[in-house]
């Protein structure tokens, strides 16, 4: 029996030392870069002999008294699929193509799930097994560099598997390949409300000694509110269900913020209730409601039945209404909203509407709000780990390494508006940064201009969001093969996170193939009391963007004094002319910029110009 058991020790041992082990993003379904040698790695036991084999050709390596191991497979032309078989484990329906990592913050993770109503032909039609996506999902170490993801996997893209694809690189693939049919690799890694310092690697962090300290409680809110019970939950019948009687509620118009309606400075539950009457033939369509976006989180209720909720402010809310829950006559519908902070409430400008079928019921208009539960203040600190200088870097970059990319597509940068001037810095920073973990020297740099959000202003203003976008204008004379994504037209004055993601993933496309942007400034030169402004010869003459307005919109000028006042501005010869009457000696000009700037000039690709700020010479 001894014996026995020693026996079976034995071949459970040499079972475990010969298994490999492959890091989540070694897998099937995988894009590897074409025509440049490419590295794979794993784990065996220690000193095993690892022998790797695909596209007729062999390579041999041994891992090392660690057991890691890598392997330099050599350069291949596009195409697939085939199998790698590396000792006894094999991976499946391989491809060669571009890689592209796509980095940054929400609006590069935001998924065609949440724009689907936008581009509902798109998805249906997206059978692109070619395109390939893998998504890491979030973790962060503060300390020390983790050696691989968590578990996740490539997929190909149809139309199941593309709402959970990043919309802005799935419009970017899409277009690349169309255009070259060659297979793309998309990595995605990206996190809502990063800032970029947390993903630089420490060794590039020490130069921005600011940026060492932990920065992850600046990124959240620094007080929250303690929840009290809520009487819409605790009465003993509840105020969503079809039998509560109410009593007491006030009138409310939707959309709108609380704030703005008499309730200030509350922090809490506001239950919304609203009746409509429906016919029997409309109960029985397929059935839909819109309510926008809602500060901060809702469930939503009809006769009676939860429909759906969200817990956070940014999502659009669409919630399906199952067959059976309507029916003809009076229906009743329940919002309960939940705020901790700011304004709640429901935001303007967006979707408020009742889908039935191809009839569409609007839900703006006056609804009645009752108070459930008014929180007390109570300072709680909360921290983020994935917010810390350098902690994505280490959970989500330094586990790719040496996986051979095409180029990398950055957007970010809302987080990083508190301090706009270190920017450039940071994001020149963050290139050299990555390129060198690569050992990619001169891989393609793209990234998003900021693009517009927040209010309109109505006289020239000095604005973060505008800094950070001329800090992202000037790195990209100064980043080696970058190209810098103008945005400024598709942004959203009440979105953080505007829809339109296509024509952005199409401009980064563009970038690649190095077509012809929008108007980009060239320097400036003084001419008794004008400016002269000279534009690079890319994309061909200035023109004016005439769907709103005859004239050049958003120039500002300014002296030494550094005063901005309104200019005119008008084209001759392919240059502008800018000058105001208040200003004798003109030394600064601006352009579009604001939070959420109006500007309308463009050139012969009816691209915008980006915002920009340039000294006269």
């Amino acid at each position: 029996m001894k014996n026995g058991y020693i026996l079976i020790l034995i071949l459970t041992t040499q079972l475990a030392f010969g298994q490999i082990k492959l890091p989540a993003l070694v897998g099937d379904n995988m894009v590897l870069q074409r025509d440049k040698p490419t590295k794979i790695w794993g784990w065996a036991s220690p000193g095993e002999k690892i022998r790797i084999e695909s596209r007729s050709k062999v390579i041999k390596t041994q891992s090392d008294k660690t057991g890691k191991w890598t392997a330099q497979l050599p350069a291949f032309a596009a195409g697939g699929p085939y199998d790698i078989r590396i000792n006894d484990v094999v991976i499946h329906n391989v491809l060669w193509g571009d890689v592209w990592l796509c980095a940054g913050q929400s609006n590069m993770v935001l998924p065609m799930e949440r724009v689907k109503e936008l581009y509902a032909e798109e998805i249906e039609k997206a059978q692109y097994p070619q395109i390939r996506n893998f998504f890491i999902p979030t973790i962060s170490s503060k300390m020390l560099e983790k050696t691989d993801l968590p578990k996740s996997v490539w997929q190909e893209t149809n139309p199941k598997n593309v709402l959970s694809m990043g919309a802005v690189s799935y419009f970017f693939a899409k277009k690349l390949f169309e255009k070259n049919h060659i297979p793309i690799g998309i990595i995605n890694a990206s996190v809502g409300g990063s800032p970029i310092e947390s993903w630089l690697s420490l060794d590039q962090l020490k130069q921005f000694p600011a940026y060492q300290q932990d920065t992850a409680a600046a990124q959240q809110p620094a007080a929250l509110s303690k929840a009290l019970p809520d009487k819409g939950l605790t009465e003993t019948t509840k105020w969503y269900e079809v039998n509560y009687q109410p009593q007491g509620w006030k009138n409310y118009f939707i959309p709108g913020f609380w704030e703005d309606q008499g309730l200030r400075d509350l922090n809490g539950v506001v239950w919304f209730r609203k009746e409509i009457e429906l016919t029997a033939e409309q109960v029985n369509q397929s059935a839909k409601i819109f309510m926008g976006r809602i500060v901060d989180a809702d469930e939503m209720y009809v006769n009676g039945t939860r429909i759906g909720n969200i817990t956070y402010q940014y999502p659009p809310r669409r919630y399906e209404v199952k067959p059976g829950i309507l029916h003809a006559g009076k229906n009743i519908l329940v919002i309960r909203v939940t705020n901790q902070a700011s304004k709640g409430g429901f935001v303007p400008d967006k979707r408020y509407e009742l889908q039935l079928g191809n009839e569409s019921i609007t839900l703006i208009g006056q609804w009645q709000y009752k108070v459930g539960s008014v929180w007390n203040p109570n300072p709680i600190v909360s921290t983020a780990q994935m917010y810390s200088p350098t902690a994505l870097y280490n959970g989500m970059i330094a586990p790719l390494i040496p996986y051979g990319l095409k180029g990398i597509l950055w957007y970010q940068g809302e987080s990083n508006t508190g301090k706009p001037d270190d920017y450039k810095d940071l994001l020149k920073a963050l290139a050299a940064n990555w390129r060198a973990k690569f050992q990619q020297e001169e891989l393609p740099f793209l990234y998003a201009q900021l693009p517009g959000f927040g209010d309109r202003q109505f006289l020239p203003v000095e604005s973060n969001w505008a800094q950070l976008r001329e800090a992202q204008r000037k790195a990209e004379t100064e980043i080696p093969n970058s190209r810098m994504v103008v945005a400024i037209d598709l942004g959203e004055w009440n979105d953080i996170h505007p829809l339109r993601k296509k024509p952005l993933g199409e401009r980064f496309a563009d970038a690649v193939t190095k077509e012809p942007a929008g108007p980009q400034i060239k320097k400036a030169i003084r001419k008794e009391n004008k400016i002269e402004l000279e534009f690079k010869p890319e994309g061909g003459p200035l023109k004016i963007d005439k769907s709103d307005e005859n004239e050049l919109q958003y120039f500002a000028i300014a002296g030494k004094d550094r005063k901005f006042v309104w200019a005119k501005a008008h084209i001759e010869n392919n240059k502008l002319i800018v000058s105001s009457e208040e200003v004798k000696e003109p030394v600064y000009v601006r352009y579009a910029w604001s939070e959420n700037p109006e500007g309308n000039l463009t050139n012969e690709t009816g691209l915008p110009a980006g915002p920009f700020e340039i000294e006269a010479n």
